[in-house]
């Protein structure tokens, strides 16, 4: 065998070795989109992405993967069968990463899906609703990403200002309803144009922010706000997150009043009365910065009216010691999961959820999440339904019949009802967005 020969041999061995290799990886990686997008096609007209994603004409796509290498979070798109597909809708944040970077203008965002639609608000582009002096901000008219939030909140606010509608004989000028990012970005807008404004959350100031799980990653981006100048950060931690909120009020002394649940809106001239139990005010404008889901939704089951039923986890060291069940199969049933066998310090965590997959996890969440399933930290209760609720225990449904489960408390994350109700109480115009801009 000659040296030249050997040479070749060497070279073909040198690339074909990794080609195989490649070949093999990308094979069972899109064997695995394939898998997740049949999953998630197969939960029907739930998923319905809260915010504005990408729609991907088929047609059109080169799969060129160009999409995918732009969106910041992983597992949202996929290539199958040599097109790109939005494999995980719930977990997409809407950037708008992916509609840039597409070479072909193969994606475009969109509202809803063709066969169930959401309700937004219908706005004007400074974002005013039907009823003169009433804005809407942040993920209630359908932007989830904190930066297109805050960037809403500072455009109302400006809005707001270029209006010259004011408040009088004692009246505030604008009531902010939502302490979160959206309302957190309005209400500096505001208060550096001079304006007399109260801020009010129904529970703490900071938003939902406030009850992620202990150390969530949440992506932001850069952001400017206003009379606090830019923050530039692509992940921020949950307490980072909250410290920047708790500088922010610090250094501005924003009005804010906590525990304000608002439950009605009511015209008095060319002001608005905000209503509350305990409280009310009036304001010329009211911004509402609210989330996309209102109160909890219920399971619906005998039982559920007990103590030992939560629909949120603040802090999972409260639970130390106790059999934990955690109903849900979203990212935020997961991280919750996450939390209670990371810090709760619990003699059992476990979650039930009605699929045979949990198809509607972020990459990251799901990987910790089999990480901890695997070091038989949670039991992972798949394809099992609660049908009631016992002090001691839960019963739990599936094919195979019905099984107890000893537990001390349930922690239900099964999404939230819709807002949509206050804003038609108000007068104001609700469209259906069903797959479009």
């Amino acid at each position: 065998m000659n040296t030249t020969y050997l040479v070749l041999l060497g070279l073909v061995a040198a690339i074909g070795l990794p080609y195989i290799i490649w070949t093999r990886v990308d094979a069972l990686r899109h064997k695995r989109a394939a898998k997740l997008h049949d999953d998630t096609a197969s939960l029907g007209d739930e998923v319905v992405p809260v915010s504005i994603h990408p729609e991907i004409d088929l047609d059109a796509c080169i799969g060129s993967g160009a999409c995918i290498r732009a969106c910041p979070e992983d597992d949202v798109i996929a290539i199958t069968d040599g097109r790109a597909r939005l494999i995980n809708p719930l977990s997409c944040i809407g950037h708008s990463a992916c509609m840039a970077a597409c070479p072909v203008d193969a994606i475009t965002l969109v509202f809803g899906t063709a066969k169930k639609g959401v309700e937004l608000p219908l706005l004007t582009k400074t974002f005013e609703t039907s009823q003169t002096g009433i804005y809407v901000v942040g993920e209630l008219g359908g932007m989830g990403l904190i930066r297109n939030a805050v960037e809403q909140g500072r455009q109302a606010a400006q809005a707001i200002f270029d209006a010259k509608r004011r408040g009088t004989a004692g009246d505030l000028d604008v009531v902010v309803v939502g302490a979160g990012p959206a309302g957190i970005s309005c209400a500096l807008g505001l208060v550096e144009h001079g304006l007399k404004i109260l801020v009010v959350d129904q529970e703490k100031y900071g938003g939902t922010i406030a009850h992620y799980p202990r150390a969530k990653v949440v992506m932001t981006g850069s952001f400017e706000l206003a009379g606090y100048g830019t923050v530039r950060a692509k992940t921020m931690s949950k307490e980072d997150l909250l410290e920047l909120w708790g500088d922010i009020r610090a250094r501005t002394n924003l009005p804010v009043k906590e525990g304000v649940r608002v439950e009605s809106i009511k015209q008095e001239g060319n002001a608005w009365r905000v209503i509350a139990e305990g409280w009310q005010d009036r304001a010329a404008n009211v911004v509402l910065a609210l989330g996309a889901r209102g109160a909890p939704r219920e399971l619906g089951v005998p039982g559920e009216e007990l103590q030992k039923v939560v629909y949120r986890v603040i802090e999972p060291e409260v639970f130390a010691g106790k059999r934990m069940l955690v109903v849900g199969g979203g990212n935020a049933a997961a991280d919750c999961a996450i939390a209670l066998a990371e810090d709760g310090n619990c003699t059992q965590v476990a979650l039930s959820y009605r699929r045979t997959e949990l198809a509607r996890l972020r990459s990251s969440v799901r990987t910790k999440f089999d990480e901890l399933v695997s070091a038989g930290k949670v039991q992972a209760l798949l394809g099992t339904e609660v049908v009631s609720i016992a002090p001691g225990h839960v019963m739990l449904k599936s094919k195979t019949g019905l099984q107890q489960v000893d537990n001390d408390h349930v922690v239900v994350q099964i999404g939230g009802t819709s807002p949509s109700d206050l804003l038609k109480s108000i007068g104001i115009a609700v469209v259906e967005k069903r797959g479009q801009a």
